[in-house]
């Protein structure tokens, strides 16, 4: 047959993921005349040489010949070491263009990304977003199979294939994505179950504290005994947090595209919520495995990440967190390089007050003996404790409020609280340089301030942290000036701190 004597070679772009980012790959193939069979060279792992054997029975499952030559493959830059089956469709269109079987026309301004099944089908893999931003950066098209979730949809231009067979008539038969993505996200949003703060009773004092949180992103604390509402306070706190802009919703979906994790609630706008089990390893955590994948951390990149029962996680795991805290970033070393999976987010924290949850509840005695009480206390404290804002007691809802269905602030009147006062934070810095912290209160404030912060004696840190709640609490009243009552107020969230 004429393309079996074909020889001939061709170069097909497309992409390895690398933490978050795609890295540009070229897939080269070569057919010679020796010995019949697929070489694949370029430090492929067992992932991707398995390709040889998918690819050569899509390519005869689709009506074409593999070619009886030496065909040689080879995935460059040679020293990245490449993993994942997203190498499939575009080794398979590189033989089939090099053997004279498809037109090539087209086929350099495309970057090419899927996995193969033994019938020719065209499957997904994780990173869609990732794929496109690199071929958008690169004026190119992604040609790769429909993603689920519409992760990448209006990033840049793409056709899909769903099958190898559909090369035939060339890259431009294949069909350009158009998607409804109104209609898609207001099937998502009736589809999502609506939380709201209403349904919170008796817990005013709390609702404020997470008023604050939301407004200043700082991280939170609540401690109190089991059915005070601690959990029903931390998964609302998306309800009232601002809807993600461009970019930030641009990064949280990037992170979800290559952790291969469902998007539809960012694409609508709304900041993540992640809550791992206090189980989780530090690698579920911070992010690992192999291939490496973001970590919960990660996943919450601009949104909550709640951590519930907080002393029953590994102490171990939770100082992890501290230095990912400081630098909104996770930075990890593997032997086949170094990756850095962003992570900025709001911690919020839950614990009981001792091992049987009744310390200093007046409806229930504890049983605890000190020594537990102490022990349990100290897995959250030290350092992760001091590096968060608030720390809040939550007490038992009153009966009466729960049975009567007794309400206060809604989702709505706080959200409201939120958005004005990081307006007024946004209007009150626009073109002013950044102040110190004693410039920014008022005189009464500072002496206060010097008083509270010597009595209980506070470290730098803490200072600091007690000045930045302050000042948000300040943006909520629209104080141009930090005054006495937010010093107190932001001091009362310090309570259970340490330095």
């Amino acid at each position: 047959m004429a393309n079996q004597a074909h020889v001939g070679s061709f170069a097909i772009r497309s992409a390895l993921i690398q933490g978050v980012e795609a890295v540009p790959i070229t897939v080269e193939v070569s057919c010679t005349s020796g010995l019949v069979g697929y070489n694949l060279v370029g430090m492929a792992d067992s992932t991707v040489m398995e390709a040889r054997s998918r690819v050569r029975c899509a390519i005869t499952a689709c009506g074409y010949e593999n070619p009886r030559l030496n065909v040689t493959i080879n995935l460059a830059p040679a020293e990245i070491r490449k993993t994942g089956t997203g190498f499939d469709l575009p080794i398979a269109i590189a033989i089939l263009a090099a053997s004279g079987q498809i037109p090539t026309a087209g086929l350099d301004d495309c970057l090419f990304v899927g996995e193969l099944g033994l019938e020719g089908n065209v499957c997904p893999v994780r990173g869609d977003m990732a794929y496109a931003m690199l071929a958008k950066e690169g004026g190119l098209t992604l040609v790769s199979s429909r993603a689920a979730g519409g992760a990448i949809r209006g990033t840049c231009d793409r056709k899909v294939i769903d099958s190898l067979g559909r090369m035939r008539l060339g890259v431009e038969s294949l069909e350009d994505e158009h998607v409804n993505r109104r209609a898609l996200c207001g099937a998502d949003a009736r589809a999502a179950a609506k939380l709201d703060y209403r349904d919170v009773c008796d817990q005013e004092i709390a609702k404020r504290a997470m008023v604050i949180a939301a407004t200043g992103r700082h991280g939170i604390m609540m401690v109190g005994p089991p059915g005070a509402g601690k959990t029903m306070l931390a998964r609302r706190l998306p309800t009232i947090l601002p809807p993600l802009d461009e970019r930030a919703r641009e990064e949280a979906l990037l992170v979800h595209s290559v952790a291969g994790q469902q998007s539809s609630g960012i694409e609508r706008g709304e900041p993540p919520f992640r809550a791992p089990h206090h189980s989780i390893s530090i690698a579920g955590l911070l992010g690992g495995g192999r291939p490496v994948t973001p970590g919960e951390v990660s996943l919450a990149h601009r949104g909550v990440l709640f951590l519930d029962e907080l002393p029953e996680f590994a102490n171990n795991v939770l100082q992890s967190l501290r230095q990912p805290m400081e630098d909104g970033c996770v930075r990890l070393s593997r032997a086949e390089g170094n990756y850095v999976f962003p992570c900025d987010f709001m911690l919020v924290t839950a614990a009981n007050p001792c091992p049987c949850g009744h310390l200093g509840d007046p409806g229930h005695p504890c049983t605890c003996a000190p020594a537990r009480v102490e022990s349990y206390q100290a897995r959250m404290g030290g350092p992760l404790a001091n590096r968060i804002d608030m720390h809040i007691d939550v007490a038992r809802p009153a009966s009466s409020m729960v049975i009567e269905g007794g309400s206060g602030m809604s989702s709505r009147e706080m959200a409201d609280l939120v958005l004005s006062g990081r307006e007024f934070a946004a209007h009150r810095k626009k073109g002013k340089k950044e102040t110190s912290v004693a410039m920014s209160m008022e005189p009464a404030a500072r002496q206060a301030f010097e008083t509270i912060a010597s009595r209980l004696s506070m470290g730098g840190r803490a200072i600091a942290r007690v000045s930045r709640v302050a000042r948000t609490i300040a943006d909520i009243e629209h104080h141009e000036l930090v005054t006495r009552d937010d010093i107190v107020e932001a001091c009362s969230y310090r309570g259970r701190a340490h330095g």
